[in-house]
Formats: structure tokens, C-alpha cells, sequence
């Protein structure tokens, strides 16, 4: 019998036991084994409650209650006259609230929780709730999506935004184009202190929206000669925000679409910050090979973006963003292996998969163009 059989077989008599009711309460009233058997019970309700729990998530949101709640304890009666809702039922979402960690019990009424408040704090986590309910929308049938039975809502609401639908609804654009830009600064963020930028002098951010990324690079390293390359809808927005944080001089702003134009030339780093898994697997490739071409030899090729867990799956990669990027139907989260393999085979050398302190935010992956001297 094999190594691998014989697990097999262990974990058929594990899962047989486990299944069993007999040894679930057995296992409840055990002293060595009650406390695993409740906190498992409690993961598995969890499980079951996820919807639930999100959708009170929202709620507090939508209802601004965490700005309600953030200077001083509201009572139950302020908070439903603040919000029409009726006080009964005010009191539940309150109490739902403070049972996920939101508020804290404070007298006879509610306030904003520690965890509350680093929700408040979190750039683009507000925005990202609320939207939300077009992501729900699409997992409201499961099977449908894996089965790619259906267009989805994600599927039509991006192209909607950053396309003609900016024209004819500029407030769900601007709403959405924000949302973008501050989650990019905690991208930002990690990459920086994931990655060295000493020895590069030139870098050319390719789908970097309005600049975001590119913006708080060039903060943090202010001798950095930057390039933008996006689509020519996103470069007014770009312009705008280089010349209001001063860098105006220091930053070349270029419309085009990677997949039909040519890169940029004079960079010696090149970044995709969340943009391989908007796309497919032909598409990625198509670009390494692009970036690859532009680069001179030595040069640096820097991926961020969110990412699965590959042989260790874990739960923003391979639960939200890839679930989100199905909903999307145009790509997928990979693992950091998935991208350096495809990075090893667009040419690049001596790839890294550095570990980011948030995961969650982004992972990274880099390399480098062969033939320095």
C-alpha cells in the first residue's frame, strides 16, 4: 500500500467518524475533546451565516451608521429616527452589529468599535461594500455561474463605467473611478514595503487607470521618472492628478490599449498592478511577451495584484477574487506559482514570489529581462 493510499484511508475512517451523530455528541461532552468540537461547530455556523453576517455589513454601511456611531454612543431610538427604520428592528441590526465586533455596548446605546473604526480607515473598503450588492446579484445562483449558464451583472458593469456609460451616468463612473484609486494606494502601499525601487530610474505602469499606484510610488521615491499607459478615456483624470501632487514634470501620460499598441519605450521597470486577473490566460501571456519586448536587458517586470493560494488555498484569493473574476467572466486570480511560471516563459529570470504582509491587499511577483551587463 502507498503513502498516498493509505491517507486516503485515514481520512475515509476520519470523515466516516466525524459524520457520525453518535461520535458528535460523544466528541461535545469529552473533556479533552468538547472545546475542538465547539469551536469547529462554531466554523461550520459561520459557514452557514456568511450571507447573513455580509448582508448586515452592508446594512451598517448603507445606513451611515459607522459615522453615526463614531464620536459619541446613539441610542436605539436616535439611530431609527436617523435612519426610518423602525425601532425594533433598529435594535436587531445594532445588536447583529456589535455581535460581529462593529459596535461596542457602551451605556444604553452603541458606538463604533475598534474594528469599526479600521473599517472607516480602510481606503476603498466603504466603496467595495457598497458595492457589493452587483457582486450578490451574480452569486445569487452558484451552479449558474460555475456553469457560465448566464451574463452577469459584473460581466456588463465594468465595461459600463470606464466606457460609454461614463458619458451617460459620470456619477456612477467618478463613484467607481474613486473606488478604484483608493484601493490602489494600499496596493501601493504593500508593494513598497514588499520590494526595494533602488536602481530603477525609469518605470512605466501599464493599466494604471488614473494613477493612483504611480502617484504614491513617485512620493516614496522622489528622483523616479514615471510613464503611464492606459486607455485614452482615463488620461484627462491622470493629467489631473500628477499635476495636483506636483509631478507633473516627472510623469508622461499615454493613451492607448495594450493589446492593440505597442508599449511604451525607455522604461527599465515595468508594473501590471491588478491587472493580469482581469484577463485571460491567451491575453497575459500576450502581454508578458509585450512587456519582455520593451524592457531592455536588466530590466525589472513587477506584478501586484491579489492573488489564490495555489497548493495552500486561502480565502481572498481563492474565495473572493476568485469568485469576483468568474462574475467578471474575462479572467482569473492565479497563484503566485501560475504567474512566475508564465513569467519564466515570456523569458524572464530570476523570479521572486516575495511573502506581502497582506495578502489580501496583494501579493507580488517579479522578475528580470536577461543579458545585463
Amino acid at each position: 500500500m502507498t503513502e498516498t493510499s493509505r491517507g486516503f484511508g485515514w481520512r475515509r475512517w476520519r470523515n466516516r467518524k466525524i459524520a457520525s451523530r453518535g461520535f458528535q455528541s460523544w466528541a461535545s461532552r469529552f473533556p479533552l475533546t468538547r472545546g475542538h468540537a465547539r469551536r469547529e461547530g462554531e466554523r461550520l455556523f459561520d459557514l452557514v451565516s456568511g450571507f447573513v453576517y455580509s448582508q448586515v455589513l452592508y446594512a451598517v454601511v448603507e445606513l451611515d451608521l459607522l459615522e453615526a456611531t463614531f464620536d459619541a454612543p446613539q441610542t436605539v431610538a436616535a439611530l431609527a429616527a436617523r435612519s426610518r427604520i423602525p425601532e425594533d428592528r433598529m435594535e436587531a441590526l445594532c445588536q447583529a452589529a456589535t455581535a460581529l465586533g462593529l459596535f461596542d455596548r457602551v451605556g444604553g446605546g452603541y458606538q463604533l468599535s475598534a474594528l469599526g473604526a479600521a473599517l472607516v480607515g480602510a481606503p476603498g473598503v466603504i466603496g467595495m461594500i457598497r458595492h457589493h450588492d452587483v457582486f450578490y446579484r451574480d452569486l445569487e445562483d452558484p451552479v449558474a455561474l460555475l456553469r457560465g449558464a448566464r451574463e452577469t451583472e459584473l460581466a456588463r458593469f465594468w465595461p459600463y463605467v470606464f466606457g460609454a456609460g461614463a458619458a451617460e451616468n459620470p456619477e456612477v463612473a467618478q463613484r467607481y473611478s474613486q473606488l478604484m484609486a483608493d484601493s490602489q494606494a494600499l496596493v501601493a502601499e504593500e508593494t513598497l514595503r514588499t520590494i526595494p525601487f533602488e536602481g530603477i530610474t525609469h518605470l512605466l505602469d501599464v493599466g494604471g487607470g488614473t494613477g493612483a499606484f504611480l502617484a504614491a510610488i513617485g512620493a516614496a521615491n522622489p528622483g523616479l521618472k514615471m510613464t503611464l499607459f492606459d486607455l485614452p478615456a482615463v488620461v484627462p483624470a491622470a493629467e489631473a492628478r500628477f499635476r495636483a501632487a506636483g509631478m507633473a514634470d516627472r510623469v508622461t501620460v499615454t493613451g492607448g490599449s495594450f493589446r492593440d499598441d505597442p508599449l511604451p519605450a525607455g522604461a527599465d521597470a515595468i508594473s501590471l498592478i491588478r491587472v493580469c486577473y482581469d484577463h485571460s490566460d491567451d491575453t497575459v501571456r500576450a502581454l508578458m511577451a509585450k512587456v519582455f519586448a520593451a524592457l531592455p536587458p536588466g530590466g525589472r517586470f513587477i506584478v501586484s495584484e491579489p492573488m489564490a493560494g495555489g497548493a495552500r488555498p486561502d480565502r481572498p484569493g481563492d474565495v473572493y477574487f476568485a469568485f469576483y473574476c468568474m462574475a467578471m467572466q474575462t479572467g482569473k486570480a492565479r497563484s503566485q506559482a501560475r504567474l512566475a511560471k508564465m513569467m519564466k516563459e515570456a523569458g524572464f529570470q530570476d523570479i521572486e514570489t516575495p511573502r506581502t504582509r497582506r495578502p489580501f491587499v496583494t501579493s507580488v511577483v517579479t522578475g528580470c529581462k536577461p543579458g545585463a551587463t
